[in-house]
């Protein structure tokens, strides 16, 4: 005996819960976890395998329990909150940007709603219901792709991108992958670049193929952030100009016409000082006349801190405005 008091029941579907939620546990941690000996582990382990989970298992160092693939889909565990998420998910992913997987979405969300508890499915209903998903124009991502990255992510898996960088060129990169990062309505991976020993931001719509090696690395100590770093990448870095722009207006109004996929905003001033509200915007364009353009829509008067040449551009786009609006003082 063990001293376990747990409902055997209640104990198995713990540790299918935590299998669920991570790659791989050593046994000595889900013990842990669940408050009991590795040999009550290895025996919950069997009774699920039993029920038909695929639970593998690997000795040695690295090696430990982990929910494989098996030949048909065993039952999910879900809670309320988190079945009622992945049925509007489910219903909006029809107008998502992952290509193909609109039909297989609704296919699943009604194999869900015939388990759903009728409280559940009402809330579902009161949501998805009174929601229209429109098509965007980006490019999609193909499906197989996103898996083959969500796999490489969760089971710390080198990989090998067949990549096309912003100019068109084909090049080849190995690389870590860490997080997948939504931006707007683009996906992108945050990984560290092997060859380049660097981070990196990767558009999946940019990947032609993803070869996962089968070697596993040992997560790096320095992760940044991965929204702050891949939006920083997206707004900026990639870009040949970056502004820097204060802008006299609180940063929700601003962030109104510059979501993060377009701009980066840091509060300067908070509202309510004595001064009155004030952000930083940091924005990248190939095109000064572009950012020009955007800036030009601001809401309020603003600042611009670099490049030097952005407000040469501004001085001729509003020249320009005036001369079609008649205004007395345009050249």
């Amino acid at each position: 005996m063990d001293g376990d008091r747990t409902p055997t029941t209640q104990r198995v579907l713990s540790l299918l819960d935590l299998l669920q939620r991570r790659a791989v546990w050593s046994g000595a941690e889900l013990a842990a976890e669940l408050g009991v000996t590795t040999r009550s582990v290895r025996r919950d382990v069997d009774r699920l395998r039993d029920l038909g989970y695929p639970v593998e298992s690997e000795r040695g160092a690295g090696g430990g329990y982990r929910l494989g693939s098996g030949r048909r889909l065993p039952p999910l565990l879900l809670d309320d909150a988190e079945a009622v998420a992945v049925a509007i998910a489910l219903r909006l992913a029809a107008g998502g940007a992952v290509a193909g997987v609109g039909e297989h979405a609704l296919h699943a969300l009604t194999k869900l709603d015939q388990v759903m508890p009728g409280r559940l499915r009402e809330k579902v209903a009161a949501v998805t219901e009174s929601t229209v998903a429109v098509a965007g124009h980006d490019a999609p991502v193909d499906p197989a792709l996103l898996l083959e990255l969500g796999h490489a992510v969760r089971g710390t898996e080198r990989v090998r991108l067949d990549y096309r960088d912003r100019l068109g060129r084909e090049t080849e990169r190995r690389v870590e992958p860490y997080r997948i990062v939504v931006l707007g309505r683009r996906w992108y991976l945050l990984a560290h670049d092997l060859d380049r020993d660097d981070w990196r931001t990767f558009r999946l719509d940019r990947i032609g193929a993803a070869h996962r090696t089968g070697w596993r690395f040992a997560p790096r100590a320095d992760v940044p952030d991965p929204g702050e770093h891949v939006q920083r990448s997206v707004t900026g870095t990639q870009y040949a100009h970056l502004a820097r722009v204060v802008v006299e207006a609180p940063i929700t109004e601003v962030a109104e016409l510059f979501p993060p996929a377009y701009a980066t905003l840091t509060e300067v001033r908070p509202a309510g000082h004595p001064d009155g509200p004030a952000c930083l915007l940091e924005s990248g364009a190939d095109d000064l006349d572009v950012l020009a353009w955007y800036l030009a829509r601001l809401p309020a008067p603003f600042r611009v801190e670099s490049p030097p040449g952005l407000t040469d551009r501004l001085a001729a786009l509003a020249d320009r405005l005036a001369g079609a609006a008649g205004l007395p003082w345009a050249r």
